[in-house]
């Protein structure tokens, strides 16, 4: 979570920075396990080195600090980083009672939702079917296995598909996660295509790459729920709201989506009115933090209620 320490960084840095300038240092910086993690404007740049000092000691288990440089980028969803102070970026963060092993300059890991993936976790019941895109290290996806259900998780990062593979090897979830290293619209596609009147589906790896038995993929097959998935938890990039109408396809009736997207509130009300036409109830919707001037994250709570075949193109990215 976002590191909070009596003095604050700012306060800390007077005397050091020029007072002028000292409102441009940030009031907010995370720590990713023992990686601290800020954004130090380019107005400050004489003095980045003084500050990732000031917050190297500011908390004893530091062993790295990153400035940020860039946001994030490409279809790995990974940001470009500096490091200021260490020798590595790897760490191992801990969350909700689960153990992360990642390298911070290579996947995505956002350790201010840890609240909102206990909440989604709390939700989840013994023998439920999940799927959840864009899953990186497996914030969500360990949780959700952890309360006993059985798990798809999709990544495209071949760097966070690879520490998902051994997140679960370290918190001992072998057998309850099928990890799948792709793009979710073509694995959607798959998934969808593959559905049969038999119970349930058995698709074959042949287009897919396994990432838990990534050598034996061409020779085993996977079953999905020819209903449709009990949930889908979709921590969503930014700008990519058009696979809540593939996801919905994947749900069953009565079954729940927890979707991420980032809007101003200005455009809430016109985001329910579209998610009802698609069929989709929405029991929840809240803030989950800010990432730009009049843009925040919000999770809604959706209930498949049915689909009409008219509203499935996209929510689109309003």
């Amino acid at each position: 979570m976002s590191f909070r320490n009596r003095i604050s960084l700012r306060d800390a840095m007077i005397g050091i920075v020029e007072e002028p300038l000292l409102p441009m240092v940030p009031k907010r910086f995370d720590y990713i396990g023992n990686v601290a993690v800020i954004s130090i404007p380019p107005e400050l740049e004489a003095y980045k080195k003084s500050i990732a000092s000031k917050l190297f000691s500011m908390r004893g288990n530091t062993r790295a600090v990153l400035n940020k440089v860039s946001k994030l980028e490409g279809e790995h969803r990974v940001a470009d980083f500096e490091l200021l102070v260490g020798e590595t970026t790897e760490t191992i963060h801990r969350e909700n009672g689960y153990t992360y092993k990642l390298d911070v300059k290579k996947v995505f890991f956002n350790p201010r939702l840890y609240s909102e993936r206990r909440r989604v976790a709390s939700k989840i019941k013994l023998g439920e079917n999940i799927i959840i895109p864009f899953a990186g290290v497996g914030p969500f996806v360990l949780p959700a296995a952890g309360k006993g259900a059985k798990v798809y998780a999709i990544e495209i990062n071949p760097d966070a598909c690879a520490c998902l593979r051994e997140n679960i090897r370290i918190n001992r979830l072998e057998g309850q996660i099928t990890v799948i290293q792709g793009d979710f619209e073509n694995i959607s596609y798959i998934f969808n295509s593959a559905k049969t009147s038999e119970g349930l589906v058995n698709t074959a790896f042949s287009s897919l790459h396994v990432c838990l038995n990534p050598e034996k993929a061409k020779d085993e097959s996977f079953q999905i729920p020819k209903n449709g998935f009990d949930r889908a938890i979709v921590p969503t990039p930014y700008g990519m709201d058009h696979f809540l109408g593939e996801i919905s396809k994947l749900v069953r009736k009565e079954g729940y989506i927890y979707f991420y997207t980032f809007k101003a509130e200005s455009q809430i009300p016109g985001l329910i009115n579209e998610y009802e036409k698609m069929g989709l109830e929405v029991e929840l919707y809240r803030r989950t933090g800010n990432v730009a001037p009049g843009i925040s994250r919000w999770v809604f709570d959706l209930k498949k209620i049915g689909l009409k075949e008219e509203s499935l193109e996209t929510v689109g990215n309003k």
